[in-house]
């Protein structure tokens, strides 16, 4: 007999213990990171050994400096050849890939090479984030523990979003934006068996970066006075447009990619070729090189140089997009963070030129620039709201944010099919989730759906008339069946009926009808078609 399971039981506790566990170790192997990371910078900049904080920006090497991330690339490449060419990409997309087509099952190489590549490519001038490579590590990471303990694949699911998200935390600091983060781009749905243990690891990582990195924000900034509702109302149209360019850098990633996948030589080299733009963007503008934490703190302080501002939109753009594109390990929040607030300070500062009294302000241009521009490319909208939140600590900023990336996350559906993050996956044919909606079989009772029973008592796997329909159909799959009997309780085990496969289809379409009855009758009969196929794939293959 099968029970249906309650929201939380034990096993949300043994996964809570374990990705507290699994946070608290990735908390130090973020700071590893950026150890590591400050480490070769400093060799590969200014030949010392220290682990000292560092920037490419002020190295002394001319023209010479070109050739650093080449030869940082070069290592890469061949990391990803004869190791594993999966430490390639931003982190997120490749987590999302793992937990829809292998069941959140995780190479154990990537957990050691992913942040050593990453550290190489960044450490030797790469435009890179350390977010991406430690999100992607404290995904690897949580992927191999759930391996070990032979969880199921949806628990393994809640374990590899938990550590990918603790990664984030301990990195920013940022806990409420990591757990909305996994919400919204890993684990696509928001019940209390997956957000209790997700929410838990990104306190405990939280609390790493507290006790290793500090407890002040990550991007200070100076107050930003409260908006009037002319303001406001040009903070909105500004994330709009800066909606439109997020589509635009979305896509033109990909299409460099395309580009990299037509060239007459192994991919190995490509990374290397990337690089070329690196350096060569590096020399005219060093700020451009590296992790470039430092440029958003300058972008919302409101008193960054217009040259400086200017390269930090386009010319970073440029390094970043060839450098990704080219496959090489790096990541895509900071490098967003940093276009689009540079963008938004551009966007600002032309306001105030034609509109003085607008009542707008720079350090606010570029801090709803910097969320919007995150919300656009990955639609991740409240999690890029929340972020920009934590790792400023400005309360006022919530209202402009709000309307700029709702406005941000607007427009992307217009512009593009999926998003920065899922763009690659929907590429091989694989549909990722972009919606949290209701799951009409859990809400109908299994005796709502069941037909009497005619002639002989049907054997096999029985259901309970109380049980949602939803369960049904996950037995069916997990049993290969089209049917299954029904007992009156689970006092009383009398057979009073059958639910079968085509009851389910018909009772879910008909409501998807109801559902849908204002749209048009093409519409309404496309996505009739996809429910049916949605349900057929349910019951054929389990949940």
């Amino acid at each position: 007999m099968h029970k249906l399971n309650p929201p939380v039981g034990r096993r949300v506790f043994y996964l809570s213990i374990q990705v507290v566990c699994n946070a608290i170790v990735i908390g130090f192997v973020a700071k590893g990171l950026v150890f590591l990371i400050d480490f070769i910078t400093n060799l590969s900049f200014y030949g010392r050994l220290s682990f000292e904080p560092a920037s490419p920006a002020g190295n002394s090497l001319g023209v010479l400096v070109i050739a650093v991330p080449i030869i940082g690339a070069l290592l890469v490449g061949l990391m990803a050849r004869f190791g594993s060419r999966a430490i390639g990409g931003h982190g997120i997309p490749e987590a999302m890939e793992k937990i829809i087509l292998a069941d959140s099952r995780i190479p154990p190489a990537i957990t050691f090479l992913k942040p050593l590549s990453a550290a190489l490519s960044i450490g030797t001038g790469g435009p890179f984030g350390a977010e991406g490579p430690i999100i992607a590590t404290g995904g690897a990471f949580g992927s191999l523990t759930g391996q070990w303990i032979h969880i199921s694949a949806a628990e393994r699911k809640i374990v590899l979003a938990a550590g990918a998200c603790a990664g984030m935390a301990a990195i920013f600091g940022s806990p409420l934006a990591a757990v909305l983060l996994a919400i919204e781009l890993l684990l696509f749905e928001f019940s209390p068996r997956s957000v209790i243990p997700v929410a838990l690891a990104c306190v405990a990582g939280a609390g790493m970066h507290i006790l290793l990195f500090g407890h002040q924000p990550v991007f200070a900034m100076p107050a930003i006075p409260t908006p009037d509702n002319k303001a406001l109302a040009i903070y909105v149209l500004l994330g709009g447009g800066i909606g439109v360019v997020a589509a635009f850098v979305s896509r033109s990633v990909y299409w460099i990619e395309d580009a990299f996948e037509k060239l007459p030589i192994h991919w190995m080299w490509w990374p290397a070729l990337g690089a070329i733009a690196i350096g060569v963007i590096g020399y005219f503008a060093p700020h451009t090189m590296g992790v470039g934490y430092d440029n958003i703190t300058r972008l919302l302080s409101g008193a960054a140089p217009i040259r400086v501002i200017a390269a930090l939109c386009f010319l970073k753009y440029l390094s970043w997009s060839i450098s990704l594109g080219s496959g090489t390990s790096g990541g895509t929040l900071a490098p967003l963070f940093t276009i689009g607030g540079a963008l938004g300070a551009l966007l600002g500062g032309v306001v105030l030129q034609y509109f003085p009294n607008s009542g707008i302000n720079l350090p606010t241009a570029a801090l709803i620039g910097m969320a919007a521009m995150f919300a656009g490319a990955s639609r991740a909208w409240l999690t890029s709201i929340v972020f920009a939140l934590e790792t400023t600590g400005q309360i006022n900023g919530l209202l402009p944010l709000l309307g700029a990336c709702v406005a941000a996350y607007f427009v992307s559906f217009f512009l593009m099919k999926g998003s920065i993050m899922t763009e690659k996956i929907q590429r091989r044919g694989v549909k990722t989730p972009d919606a949290f909606e209701p799951d009409i079989l859990r809400n109908v009772a299994v005796r709502q759906l069941m037909v009497p029973i005619k002639g002989e008592q049907p054997s096999g796997p029985h259901i309970y008339a109380a049980d949602h329909a939803g369960l049904a159909a996950e037995l069916m799959g997990k049993h290969e069946t089209d049917r299954l009997a029904v007992m009156e309780s689970r006092d009383n085990e009398k057979i009073v009926g059958m639910v079968t496969a085509a009851g389910l289809l018909t009772f879910y379409s008909r409501q998807r009808q109801k559902e849908l009855h204002y749209q048009s009758p093409p519409r309404t009969r496309r996505i009739m078609v996809q429910g049916r196929k949605f349900l057929r794939t349910t019951i054929n293959h389990g949940s």
